[in-house]
């Protein structure tokens, strides 16, 4: 796996316009060969960066994914409210760990665990 992580400043007060495009990139990259996953992220003291960190199984996947027209599409909105060119960098995956999806909450017990308060019903003869 291959992750890389691209650094990006932009123009004074379009935050919320950048993060809206980059919401529809990274939904958009999720239906790909090759997406494992993403991250969008803000410094809380720098609200004009941004942090993308995307995995992908393989470089190539993710330089077919630039050639995509729905990758085209964000481009030009996105270039446009950034304040300079981005920052990229690769990094190879040494270990991936993450909380499992399928490990239920501690809280959830099933029904038929718990001790019910109900009285029993008793059987009608007739």
């Amino acid at each position: 796996m291959m992750t890389i992580v691209t650094h990006v400043h932009l123009k004074d007060g379009v935050g919320r316009e950048w993060d809206a495009a980059m919401r529809t990139r990274l939904s958009a990259a999720k239906k790909r060969p090759g997406w494992v996953g993403g991250q969008l992220l803000r410094q809380s003291d720098k609200p004009d960066r941004r942090v993308i960190v995307g995995t992908w199984k393989t470089r190539a996947d993710w330089e077919a994914w630039h050639h995509d027209p729905q990758f085209a599409a964000t481009r030009g909105r996105l270039d446009g409210l950034e304040s300079g060119p981005a920052e990229h960098w690769w990094h190879e995956v040494v270990v991936d760990v993450r909380k499992s999806a399928a490990a239920a909450p501690a809280a959830s017990k099933p029904a038929t665990n718990r001790a019910s308060k109900a009285k029993p019903k008793r059987r009608r003869r007739g």
